[in-house]
């Protein structure tokens, strides 16, 4: 019975429950914890939506820039071709213009100081001397009443370069053919056609010398007919004749003086009131200086450019004048830039 007793007792200290955990252990069970924790933000965080809405708007904001910025560059490249092309254009029109009256201002200057070297101090009056067809037409009224076997021949209008017509027609068959650009100053170094050689034609022989044709189309065009009727009326009279030009404006006549500079072989020499081709603005001047070559013998070649609205009438009592007429769709005055 002792036994058992000492047993049960033995078995009762054995089954005794265990103490609870220590202060110690429990201080040692945040450190657990802690250790979780900073595991967890070692983590990378989850999207926040806020973030990708923000980006989303600069990436749009980003896209619209990009949109303009190659729209604007566009309209700068367009911008910059229009002001090449257009004001390019004008800005050579307008040196055209600058260098035309250049050339004419220097010669007006050099005609000027000559003109100053030989000015007359006493003016002398103006005589307007009849013309050889003028003289012509006197005659035959002052033979009326005479016997016809006495009275001195006329002449037509159409017939006056009749007996020069084989050297007039061959001269213009020459200048069809291709251009001499060596041949000697006052001969044509150009081609014309055949309507230009049509023009001449219908001039020397069915207007005899005095009348207005059509513009061939253009100031050029019209330059370089008449440097051909300058050559052959230089192979007709010779030194005897001078070329007066109305065109009405500086710029006109600097195109005027360029275009037969380069038809004809001539230099800066060759124009001036002592030599072969004086340029004029006005026709009073033009007028007065035919006056004073009939005077001295010489013939005075007038042409007129179509800017002239209308011929003078005092240049209609001259032997040899040529007007262009400017045609219906050809304005008279294109030196205007606008």
């Amino acid at each position: 019975m002792e036994n058992q007793e000492l047993e049960a007792i033995n078995n009762g200290t054995d089954q005794t429950p265990e103490a609870p955990p220590t202060a110690d252990a429990a201080v040692d069970q945040p450190d657990e914890a802690s250790d979780v924790g900073a595991a967890d933000e070692n983590q990378p965080a989850p999207d926040n939506p806020v973030v990708e809405l923000a980006l989303k708007d600069l990436q749009s904001r980003r896209d619209e820039l990009s949109t303009e910025i190659t729209l604007l560059t566009n309209r700068k490249q367009q911008l910059e071709a229009e002001l090449k092309t257009s004001f390019a254009g004008q800005s050579d029109a307008i040196a055209r213009r600058v260098k035309g009256f250049q050339e004419y201002l220097g010669g007006a200057l050099q005609d000027l100081v000559q003109s100053v070297e030989s000015l007359e101090l006493v003016v002398q009056p103006m005589v307007v001397q009849p013309s050889p067809l003028d003289q012509q037409a006197s005659d035959q009224q002052g033979g009326e009443g005479q016997n016809a076997s006495d009275a001195a021949p006329t002449i037509a209008v159409s017939d006056t370069f009749r007996p020069d017509e084989a050297l007039i027609r061959s001269a213009l068959q020459r200048f069809l053919q291709q251009p001499d650009v060596y041949a000697d100053p006052w001969s044509l170094r150009r081609s014309i056609d055949a309507r230009d050689t049509a023009l001449l034609e219908d001039w020397f022989f069915n207007q005899g010398g005095r009348g207005a044709q059509p513009s061939r189309g253009s100031r050029p065009r019209n330059i370089l007919v008449s440097a051909a009727l300058i050559a052959i009326i230089g192979e007709l009279y010779g030194a005897q004749f001078q070329c007066l030009v109305l065109a009405g404006a500086p710029e006109r006549l600097g195109e005027w003086r360029r275009g037969l500079q380069d038809a004809l072989g001539l230099g800066r020499e060759d124009f001036g009131p002592s030599s072969g081709i004086v340029l004029f603005e006005r026709s009073e001047a033009l007028v007065e200086r035919a006056d004073r070559l009939e005077e001295r013998g010489e013939v005075p070649l007038i042409l007129i450019d179509t800017a002239e609205r209308e011929v003078a009438i005092p240049v209609l009592q001259f032997p040899l004048w040529l007007a262009f007429a400017a045609g219906p769709n050809e304005r008279p005055d294109d030196d205007d830039l606008l």
